[in-house]
């Protein structure tokens, strides 16, 4: 292997353990092709160049005494800047934070850590992930590899763009209301939301019971293998699930007919056409594939109301000081929307809350008759950067035009957006695959057996010049 574009973690693992390669090498092809694309797509809120050569030059020391730590080891990464990461600051895409460091790595990052992770820095956001597109006031517009004039989606925004344009393998996000799955969807990648709870958070977030933390991936074997390290109880977070983690490395590779419900709308959404069409026709490969499937629609009524209250009521209280102070510094399209969640009134809040718990109850018992539900991850392909909303959804706010996936959020179930195809215009479709509570592993067969039909490159953007 001459050049790492696009290179699996499997791949740089196998070239590791037989010494056809090193994690320094790796890392100046990766330093290469970075001084390139970083300026046209804009994916970094902090950079740490020197910190990661010498996680490189640890790792190689260890390959070379045959002591590796794992698949990880060696393999460069990224952290979205929601996530904490000891001695790099913690901006939240925004200009009412310090750049001061933070004092801790996250769980999920102390664990990629253990595991030889070589981190390039931090990926950028929406201001505290608030929307579901790529820009913020802090650190200005991230830009899609397969069309720098469209968004990658957001709120993992640089994560998605730099796995996407094949400079790492894998980038750590976050997903309170869809910030792994939209951009996965955005990009052709897979983003995976596990069982809430299931990947450990803290410091708390600023919305505790609906964030999640988990990898964007281009392939199905690269999402188990971080899953691996990253999954598993924490004290520090009282979501945490305790007992042990699923077997996300064994299901890739098991197989059996799954009862599919197909919702092409969930009831509420507006989907265009060809995305409609992309997503019928995955459908009709799953059922070809011996998969039985059937369509139900409408499925429930939009949560959107309850979703709103919970995340934005829980950013808003955290940045209070700011919304009086500082209204200035922060994202016009995001104070809009603080603003409204912080006048909320105690009741008011809390009737979203029991309201919640019923639609969990309500998705839990349409879902028990199958394996799994499945619908187009977003209701649209990638749209122009600047715009926080597309046009076609011009009815709906700056994340419930992703009319998909913050159900999903209040459930708490795994969801992971799988690509699927492209548009005529060349950009990536993404298909939403949820599954019953703590059955992450039938959503990971069923990835793999995605990847099998999409063949070993999967998509790619390389007509944009990104190896």
């Amino acid at each position: 292997m001459t050049g790492f574009a696009f290179a699996t973690i499997a791949e740089l693992h196998a070239g590791f353990e037989a010494r056809a390669f090193s994690p320094v090498e790796v890392l100046a092809d990766v330093i290469r092709r970075l001084q390139v694309i970083e300026p046209r797509l804009n994916m970094f809120a902090h950079l740490d160049l020197e910190g990661a050569q010498a996680q490189a030059r640890a790792a190689e020391t260890r390959m070379m005494q045959g002591a590796r730590l794992g698949p990880l080891d060696g393999v460069p990464t990224s952290v979205k800047d929601l996530i904490a990461v000891a001695g790099m600051p913690q901006r939240f895409g925004s200009r009412t934070t310090g750049a001061e460091p933070a004092a801790q790595d996250a769980p999920s990052v102390s664990r990629l850590r253990a595991g030889g992770a070589v981190f390039l820095g931090k990926s950028t956001t929406s201001e505290f992930g608030c929307k579901a597109v790529g820009d913020s006031p802090l650190t200005g517009i991230t830009r899609n590899p397969w069309d720098p004039d469209k968004t990658p989606g957001g709120s993992s925004a640089g994560a998605a763009a730099m796995v996407a344009c094949g400079l790492v393998p894998y980038a750590l996000g976050t997903d309170g209301g869809g910030s792994l799955r939209i951009p996965a969807a955005l990009t052709g990648l897979y983003g995976f939301k596990a069982q809430f709870g299931r990947v450990p958070v803290f410091p708390t977030s600023a919305t505790p019971t609906l964030a999640h933390v988990g990898p964007l991936a281009r392939r199905a074997d690269d999402v188990a293998a971080v899953m691996s390290v990253i999954a598993g109880y924490d004290g520090r977070d009282p979501f945490s699930l305790a007992g042990p983690a699923p077997d996300f490395a064994g299901a890739l590779v098991r197989r059996r007919p799954l009862r599919i419900a197909f919702c092409p709308t969930l009831g509420y959404a507006r989907v265009d056409a060809e995305v409609a069409d992309i997503t019928a026709r995955a459908l009709r490969g799953f059922a070809g594939a011996g998969h039985h499937v059937d369509r139900i629609d409408p499925f429930f009524d939009d949560p959107a109301e309850l979703w709103t209250a919970e995340f934005y009521a829980g950013v808003a209280v955290r940045l209070r000081p700011a919304l009086e102070k500082t209204p200035d510094l922060l994202d016009p399209a995001v104070l809009g929307v603080l603003r409204a969640a912080v006048a909320l009134d105690m009741r008011s809040y809390y009737e979203t809350v029991f309201r919640r718990y019923a639609f969990r109850e309500t998705v839990r018992a349409l879902m028990e008759p199958y394996d799994v539900l499945v619908t187009p991850t977003l209701p649209v392909a990638a749209i122009d950067v600047g715009v926080d909303v597309p046009p076609s959804q011009a009815e709906r706010t700056i994340v419930s035009w992703a009319s998909f996936t913050y159900p999903f959020n209040l459930t708490g179930q795994p969801a992971v957006s799988m690509p699927i195809g492209l548009t005529a215009a060349g950009l990536p479709v993404g298909l939403q695959v949820v599954a019953n509570a703590m059955d992450e592993e039938t959503l990971l067969s069923l990835a793999a057996e995605n990847d099998l039909r999409l063949g070993k490159a999967g998509l790619r953007p390389e007509r944009a010049g990104y190896l």
